[in-house]
C-alpha cells in the first residue's frame, strides 16, 4: 500500500471528524455489501485487514471454510457527502482475500485485477466510458406496474420538476465522490434518464459504477422517489441498457487508433473487435445477467440484437464512434449489449478476456454491417454471416457453462457458483404463471 495515500487516509478521518468508515464490497450478482468500523480501527484494516463470515455472502465461502480478511484499497477512500454533517461517514472499496494473505476466489473485484493484470503484462492498459440508464418511479407497489414521473422523451428539456433535480443532485454528488460527468440528458422512455461518465481505468471505473447506482438511488430516495435499474421495467418502450466505450493504451498512446487505416482502427482495435463479436454469446449471461434482461434485447427498441459492427449503426452489437475532428485519443469501439444490472466486475472482465484473446490469436474481423439489420429476415442475415446474441438467460447460460474462455475469465469458484444461481432463477421463471398467461388464457381455454 502507498504509504503517502495511508496517511491521507487517516488524516483526513480525523481532520474531518468521521465517525464510521463503511467497508464496501460485492457479491458475486455485483449487490453492494458494506460493514462499518469506527475509525480507530482504520489504521489495523489498512495494515491487516477485517476478518468477517464469508459463508452469510452469496457466491462467498463454504460454512466449513467461511472467514475471509476485507482489506481497504486506500485509494478508493472517500467522505460520503450525504447523512448528517455532524457526524460524517466514509467509504472504501476493499479487496477480498483468503486468511493467508492470498487473492479469495470469489471476490468480483480480485477477478477484474487479474484480467487487467493480464493485459498490462502486455503494456495494455483498458479504459471505460459507460452510458448509465435508469428509470425514476413513483415508490412501488407489489402487484402494480411502475408509475412513471413523466411522460418526456429523448433531450426533452422539461420544466423545473422533481426528475430534473435529481437528476443535478446526483451528478453534484458524484462528482463530490471525486466521479466526473461527461453528459446528462432525459431518454427516450418515460421517465427514463442516462448519465454517461467520462472515462477511466477499468477497475476505477467499476467501482465508479457501484457507487453510481447507490448515488443515483439515495438521491431518488431522499425526495421519496424510487429509481431503478431494471433493465425492462416498461412494456412498449425501450429499456436500459450500459453501454460501455472502450479503449486500450500503450503508455501515453491509444492503443486502437492508427492513421493509416480508413477507420482509423489499428490492429489491435480490430483483432479486439473481433474477439468480442466472436465470444460475444458466451459472455451475454454475464453481461446481461436477468431473466428481464432479455426484455430488452429484442428488435425494435434501439438495443442490440445482432452479432455485427459498425461505424454509425445502432443496430449492431458494436459501434465504432468517429471521434470528434479525428482526435486519436477518442478512438475507441462501444459495446451495446451489458445493461446496468450486471456485475461491473464481471462483466468487464469477460469483455477485456473476450477482446484480449482476439488480440492473443489474431482473430480477423468481419466485413462491416453498415445496413438496418432489424429489417433483414433471418435468410438475409445468414447470408452475410451474422449470428445473434442469446435470445434468453437459458440460452445464454448454455453457452456460457460450455465457455473455456469464461471459465478461465471469472476462475472455476464465480464461473460454477453463477452458472448454478442463475439456473435456479431460469427454473423458477419458467414455472411462474405470468399475468400476460391469464389475460391471454384463461377464459378462452
Amino acid at each position: 500500500m502507498n504509504e503517502e495515500q495511508r496517511n491521507y487516509v487517516l488524516h483526513t478521518v480525523e481532520e474531518r471528524g468521521v465517525r464510521l468508515v463503511r467497508l464496501w464490497f460485492t457479491d458475486v450478482l455485483g449487490n453492494l455489501k458494506s460493514f462499518a468500523i469506527s475509525p480507530v480501527e482504520l489504521e489495523n484494516a489498512l495494515e491487516d485487514g477485517m476478518t468477517f463470515d464469508g459463508s452469510s455472502i452469496d457466491g462467498f465461502s463454504r460454512v466449513q471454510e467461511s472467514d475471509v480478511l476485507a482489506i481497504p484499497d486506500a485509494n478508493t477512500f472517500e467522505v460520503l457527502p450525504w447523512g448528517d454533517t455532524k457526524t460524517p461517514e466514509a467509504r472504501v472499496f476493499c479487496d477480498i482475500h483468503n486468511l493467508d494473505g492470498t487473492p479469495f476466489e470469489g471476490d468480483p473485484r480480485q477477478v477484474l485485477k487479474r484480467n487487467l493484470a493480464a493485459a498490462r503484462a502486455l503494456g495494455l492498459t483498458f479504459f471505460v466510458a459507460p452510458d448509465m440508464e435508469y428509470f425514476y418511479f413513483a415508490p412501488p407497489q407489489r402487484g402494480q406496474a411502475p408509475e412513471p414521473l413523466d411522460e418526456a422523451g429523448f433531450f426533452d428539456l422539461t420544466t423545473s420538476d422533481i426528475s430534473g433535480s435529481m437528476r443535478k443532485q446526483t451528478i453534484r454528488t458524484l462528482e463530490a465522490m471525486g466521479i466526473p460527468v461527461e453528459y446528462s440528458f432525459h431518454e427516450d422512455a418515460p421517465s427514463q434518464h442516462e448519465i454517461d461518465l467520462r472515462h477511466n481505468d477499468g477497475l476505477s471505473m467499476a467501482d465508479s459504477i457501484m457507487t453510481f447506482r447507490l448515488v443515483v438511488k439515495e438521491v431518488a430516495a431522499s425526495q421519496g422517489v424510487h429509481a431503478s435499474f431494471m433493465p425492462k421495467p416498461l412494456e412498449g418502450v425501450q429499456g436500459s441498457g450500459m453501454h460501455v466505450h472502450l479503449s486500450l493504451f500503450s503508455g501515453e498512446e491509444n492503443a486502437f487508433y492508427s492513421p493509416d487505416d480508413a477507420y482509423n482502427l489499428s490492429p489491435i482495435a480490430k483483432h479486439f473487435m473481433a474477439g468480442l463479436l466472436r465470444h460475444a454469446a458466451e459472455i451475454t449471461a454475464v453481461t446481461n445477467q436477468t431473466v428481464n434482461s432479455y426484455k430488452r434485447l429484442v428488435p425494435g427498441f434501439e438495443a442490440p440484437v445482432h452479432i455485427s459492427w459498425a461505424r454509425n449503426n445502432r443496430s449492431g452489437l458494436i459501434r465504432v464512434p468517429i471521434p470528434k475532428k479525428g482526435n486519436p485519443m477518442a478512438t475507441r469501439i462501444e459495446y451495446r449489449s451489458p445493461d446496468p444490472a450486471c456485475n461491473p466486475y464481471l462483466a468487464f472482465s469477460v469483455i477485456l478476456a473476450a477482446g484480449m484473446r482476439g488480440i492473443r490469436d489474431s482473430y480477423e474481423l468481419p466485413v462491416e454491417a453498415d445496413a438496418n439489420l432489424f429489417q433483414l429476415d433471418d435468410a438475409q442475415l445468414a447470408a452475410l454471416g451474422i449470428d445473434q446474441i442469446p435470445s434468453s438467460l437459458g440460452d445464454a447460460l448454455k453457452v456460457m457453462e460450455t465457455s473455456e474462455l469464461v471459465k478461465e475469465a471469472l476462475g472455476d469458484h464465480i464461473f460454477e457458483w453463477f452458472l448454478r444461481n442463475k439456473r435456479n432463477e431460469w427454473r423458477s421463471y419458467k414455472a411462474h404463471v405470468s399475468a400476460f398467461e391469464h389475460d391471454r388464457y384463461l377464459r378462452s381455454l
